[in-house]
């Protein structure tokens, strides 16, 4: 029997922790999908034990994988409890703001990733694709431009755009790890909101990916690029800025900022 009991033990501790990161994941997904501005009071540490029926220890370590994620702020006195912390967006994608829940790998690096797909398949549509696949685009780039506002929507119709040039090149192993790749981001995505005057900007990104569409359809090579590098510069990560793409380099411009 003793034998037993340093095992029961290590089992309740694994338990224990499991239950305070389905706690934290749960509170993460409520104030991630409520957009709660920062500063809202989710509660007293008492009220949240009582809420999700868990001990104080557990509720200690949810709320401190809280604090590391940047998520909340725990206060102490009368007029204390637990408050939400002013989380950042993931991605930003011109004037869309992106969050996402339960990425493996931080959301930037999957968007850079997918860039440089999308970057191979527009070339390999160029020379691969027929009329109806061009028509295929044309579709989901009319459903990006039709839900300018619906932030959500028009990430999905985005989404669709970049699917259909990469379907239309017939690779499909590469093809697959794409779809793979967007499904993973879609299913993460858990709110998404348009940035202050948010319409210029939208309606500058469905210009640009007409450009691409229509620089395939008419397999042109160097319209094809201008519009890939307009496109590469519209990513701006705010969770990472040192590692969001540099607009002078991307569009092949000089850097002047060091000149006197």
């Amino acid at each position: 029997m003793a034998s037993e009991r340093p095992e029961a033990g290590r089992q309740s501790i694994r338990n224990g922790t499991s239950r305070a990161e389905e706690v934290a994941a749960r509170l993460e997904m409520e104030i991630l999908r409520a957009g709660y501005p920062a500063g809202t009071r989710l509660g007293l540490r008492t009220e949240l034990i009582s809420r999700f029926g868990v001990s104080p220890g557990v509720m200690n370590e949810a709320l401190r994988l809280l604090r590391d994620r940047e998520l909340v702020v725990v206060k102490p006195g009368p007029s204390g409890g637990v408050f939400t912390a002013d989380q950042p967006p993931g991605v930003r994608l011109g004037a869309l703001d992106l969050w996402f829940q339960g990425l493996t790998v931080p959301p930037l690096e999957v968007f850079e990733s997918r860039t440089l797909l999308e970057e191979l398949f527009n070339n390999l549509a160029l020379q691969r694709s027929t009329p109806a696949q061009h028509l295929e685009m044309e579709r989901a780039l009319d459903r990006m431009a039709a839900s300018a506002g619906d932030p959500r929507g028009f990430f999905e119709a985005n989404v669709e755009f970049h699917l259909a040039v990469a379907r239309s090149t017939g690779v499909s192993v590469l093809v697959g790890i794409y779809d793979t790749l967007v499904t993973v981001l879609t299913g993460a995505l858990v709110r998404a909101a348009w940035t202050d005057g948010y319409e210029e900007t939208v309606a500058h990104n469905v210009r640009v990916h007409g450009q691409i569409l229509e620089a395939i359809r008419a397999k042109d090579r160097k319209r094809l690029e201008t519009a890939t590098r307009l496109h590469r510069v519209d990513m701006i990560s705010l969770a990472q800025p040192e590692k969001s793409p540099n607009a002078r380099d991307l569009l092949g411009e000089p850097d002047t900022s060091q000149v006197g």
